[in-house]
């Protein structure tokens, strides 16, 4: 599906958003209840997994994630066990809504990981705030790894702007400005299928390559087979011709 032939939703706004947000919030400081995990656990256990393949922890390794949420994906990365656990203060979510941000700090707080960095911030608009930690930022980029799960199907149902353009065009060549040469970017999406994110995000102009994919169960209706949602990693060339 092109991102031109998607209806506007109201999981395209922000104000959608903030309700949700500001229900998870009250939810949370009332009976601990964390807030929904878009996709469902076990596929951000897949693509946990995923990371801990292809993107071990480093010391220095710097970690974002594009619509954070309530932190779910973030904080297991940062409780993961042995040598697959990332350091907390190298990861940063950023939402727009500044009720996931609340709900997320407070998450954190109850988890004892206040170290793991949450902020609002407009992606499209704004480039996220770099880690307090002497994180490396040129021209060639500032993450080694960015996550999305769920964000770029929002953003797709956005309406289009003042211009006419729409929205979620501009999302790939942000990701490939904010990316780390050799670094990874892993996407799961539940409105796109893998070739249809390969060929949003793999353009001369992003420079970004494929680089493999989590294969999700698959589900069978009215003679289709396929699966809930996709999965796809994508690397930013360390030269480029």
């Amino acid at each position: 599906m092109d991102t031109s032939e998607l209806e506007p939703s109201k999981l395209g706004t922000k104000d959608h958003w903030d309700n949700v947000y500001e229900e998870e919030l009250e939810n949370f400081s009332e009976n601990g209840d964390e807030g929904e995990i878009w996709f469902g656990k076990k596929s951000m256990n897949e693509m946990v997994k995923w990371v801990n393949q292809y993107a071990p922890p480093r010391p220095d390794m710097s970690v974002l994630e594009v619509g954070s949420g309530n932190g779910a994906l973030l904080f297991a990365l940062a409780e993961g066990r042995g040598e697959a656990c990332y350091p907390a203060r190298r990861l940063l979510g950023i939402d727009y809504s500044e009720g996931a941000v609340q709900l997320a700090q407070s998450v954190a707080q109850s988890r004892n990981l206040t170290a793991v960095t949450f902020r609002v911030c407009d992606f499209l608009q704004e480039d996220p705030p770099l880690l307090p930690d002497n994180q490396k930022a040129d021209d060639n980029g500032a993450w080694d790894l960015i996550l999305d799960k769920g964000t770029y199907d929002a953003i797709a149902l956005m309406e289009k702007d003042e211009n006419g353009r729409i929205p979620v065009e501009g999302y790939p060549m942000r990701i490939a400005k904010l990316l780390n040469l050799g670094g990874h970017f892993l996407i799961t999406s539940c409105n796109f299928t893998e070739a249809e994110l390969q060929s949003k995000f793999i353009t001369e102009e992003t420079g970004l390559q494929y680089h493999s994919r989590i294969v999700h169960p698959t589900i069978s209706f009215g003679g289709s087979t396929g699966s809930a949602c996709s999965s796809v990693a994508f690397t930013k060339a360390a030269s480029r011709k």
